[in-house]
């Protein structure tokens, strides 16, 4: 919250006494607010465990480090944790509406991950991460949809399929901003990964963040801004 607005009843022509003999008169001059502070935008984060933050202490997950990185950019944005561990697409979708609750006035979609590790037919989780995409267009917030690959151990054909859900939907929908792979980068780098080889550690998210800052930036770039209340 910034400064109060400076408050009064001057009617117009009003004179207002400003010393023992001086008054001016108010014509053509209007009562001083001074600007008031932005309200931080609300940017939900919808996403598994990569979104959540699993494996790190709370302040080390890509939610708070992404809000970290806008704010020394100067954004005021608050980034809403909708991460939940070994969710799909279709887990995603079905918690939709309570994410919504929030009243998010851009999102940010990255899911994925599970339908992946699962091998989980790619025609299924287009159905519905396109339902996600309608919702969120029908609610007219901004969308950022951040893309994930397949592991090679299922064989090129699924990749490919995989990968072009993704693709497919972000060319058919210009209004996205579309990243192509959410791990880019940091995918199958021990350096930058847990011991596990999926989730990234505290240096790997600070490169997942580092690498689609720019494509959130361009994200809230879409959405228009009111003054705080």
């Amino acid at each position: 919250m910034g400064p109060g607005i400076v408050r009064g009843n001057a009617g117009y022509g009003r004179r207002v006494a400003l010393g023992p003999a001086l008054a001016l008169p108010l014509f053509g001059f209007g009562v001083f607010r001074p600007a008031r502070a932005q309200a931080p935008v609300r940017l939900l984060a919808l996403g598994d465990s990569l979104t959540a933050g699993y494996g790190l202490p709370q302040d080390q997950g890509f939610v708070p480090r992404l809000q970290a990185a806008l704010g020394a950019r100067g954004r005021q944005v608050r980034v809403i944790n909708a991460g939940v561990s070994g969710d799909t697409i279709a887990g995603g979708l079905a918690r939709l509406d309570w994410a919504l609750a929030e009243n998010p006035q851009a999102a940010l979609v990255a899911l994925g991950g599970n339908d992946g590790l699962r091998a989980l037919p790619p025609a299924q989780s287009r159905a519905a991460l396109t339902g996600i995409l309608d919702r969120l267009a029908a609610r007219r917030i901004p969308t950022l949809l951040a893309g994930m690959l397949a592991p090679p151990n299922f064989g090129a054909a699924y990749g490919q399929e995989f990968a072009a859900m993704f693709q497919d939907l972000a060319r058919a929908r210009p209004d996205l901003v579309f990243y192509p792979f959410f791990l880019e980068g940091v995918a199958a780098d021990p350096a930058l990964n847990q011991p596990d080889g999926i989730h990234p550690n505290a240096k790997g998210v600070e490169e997942v963040v580092r690498r689609i800052l720019p494509s959130v930036e361009a994200l809230l770039e879409r959405v228009p801004r009111a003054p705080a209340g």
